[in-house]
């Protein structure tokens, strides 16, 4: 390829990587807001966060970015910027996903350190941010991490709008060289570094937020060390 035909692979790259930035940080909001309503004592605030969830499971990410960015003009009479179409449609959607996530992560939270909370007279947000939260965050890390992956697979779905996405771009590149196999196997590479790459990241910060809440050993203690501590009752609390 030519150098401005890789120009446009790399612009596309960095398109591709803005869309998954954004659209991850809405999901995780969205995710936490949603799955922590899931979880809330009045019926009305679950029903609500419920019937989100469900809508935005049931729908196609596709035609949401469609409803999104031709639709919502009509509405309103305003016209988003393709990557906040994008965004904004893979954000809620994703977020969908993530709620259930958090709220199962949330419900696993052995019973007793609810009630351990109640105990101290903690308010409903102290045990959700002292307790619960730092117990279900690693917990929740794994599943996050797949979704992550998803979600950047997905963000190949906005060239439709003629955004110049990794997808769009790679595609571009194709026509004008008329070579399909070379130039789409550049792509699921690109596509397969980034998501590897995100996938240690997301295993690193798995670890170190179980290390926090003593779930694994910290940096420098092998497990041999940790072994022999448990057996010999060192650091364990033995009497």
């Amino acid at each position: 390829m030519t150098s401005g035909l890789w120009e446009l692979v790399l612009k596309g790259i960095w398109i591709t990587v803005q869309l998954l930035f954004f659209s991850a940080l809405l999901a995780g909001a969205v995710s936490f807001v949603v799955g922590i309503a899931r979880t809330h004592r009045w019926w009305a605030v679950r029903f609500l966060a419920g019937f989100y969830t469900e809508v935005f499971r049931g729908t196609s990410a596709l035609i949401m970015i469609f409803w999104v960015y031709f639709v919502l003009p009509l509405a309103f009479g305003w016209q988003l910027v393709p990557i906040w179409a994008g965004t904004l449609a893979l954000g809620l959607t994703y977020g969908a996903y993530g709620s259930e996530i958090v709220r199962g992560a949330l419900n696993a939270v052995d019973p007793a350190q609810r009630e351990g909370g109640i105990a101290l007279s903690f308010t409903p947000w102290q045990r959700m941010r002292l307790i619960l939260l730092p117990q279900a965050i690693p917990e929740m890390i794994p599943s996050f991490s797949n979704l992550l992956v998803e979600l950047l697979k997905g963000t190949a779905l906005v060239s439709i709008m003629g955004m110049g996405d990794l997808a769009f771009s790679g595609n571009l590149v194709r026509l004008a060289l008329q070579e399909s196999a070379e130039i789409y196997t550049y792509i699921l590479l690109i596509y397969f570094v980034i998501a590897f790459l995100l996938t240690r990241l997301m295993r690193g910060l798995e670890k170190r937020l179980k290390a926090g809440v003593g779930k694994a050993p910290e940096r420098g203690v092998s497990q041999r060390e940790l072994r022999r501590a448990e057996t010999t009752g060192v650091g364990g609390g033995a009497v």
